[in-house]
């Protein structure tokens, strides 16, 4: 029982979530040399997703141009977003912009993500990724290669 009281009386420890300032947005630069992406499938087929894990597969190796992808939105230089953004998707994704610690980029992965690919009159779909936040990157393709992928980001990252 004492555990429990100290747990009520102590409440939540966690930081608060930052909040979303625009006057404090400063747009990234991405020439650091790494880059650290939270992806987020905002409503896809997957096959952006089989691409995107094939970057870090042994043979583009990715992680060895200082690209890597994290867990959590909070330890990230921005977002890779897949797919077109639907309904339920649509708050998550907002939210892990939010969690994201600015200045932070925004990718757009794949046909989907950057124009709908003919998905844009679908029930579910709010729009793409552009319609909901500032695309830093647009790397089209249906689904792009993962050499292209690769390329790109490394375009990006200047290594």
């Amino acid at each position: 029982m004492g555990l429990i009281r100290r747990i009520v009386s102590l409440g939540k420890l966690a930081q608060p979530q930052p909040s979303l300032d625009p006057a404090r947005e400063i747009r990234p630069d991405l020439s650091s040399g790494s880059l650290v992406l939270r992806h987020v499938d905002a409503g896809s087929c997957n096959g952006c997703e089989i691409e995107l894990s094939a970057c870090f597969s042994p043979i583009y190796d990715l992680e060895s141009f200082g690209v890597s992808l994290t867990a959590s939105p909070r330890h990230a230089d921005g977002l890779v977003v897949t797919g077109v953004v639907t309904r339920n998707m649509q708050k998550p994704l907002m939210d892990a912009y939010i969690a994201t610690p600015g200045p932070k980029a925004v990718v757009a992965l794949g046909d989907c993500a950057i124009n709908c690919n003919g998905l844009r009159e679908g029930y579910g779909v709010t729009g793409a990724v552009a319609d909901h936040l500032d695309v830093d990157l647009e790397i089209p393709g249906c689904p792009p290669e993962p050499a292209e992928i690769v390329a790109a980001l490394r375009r990006v990252s200047k290594r």
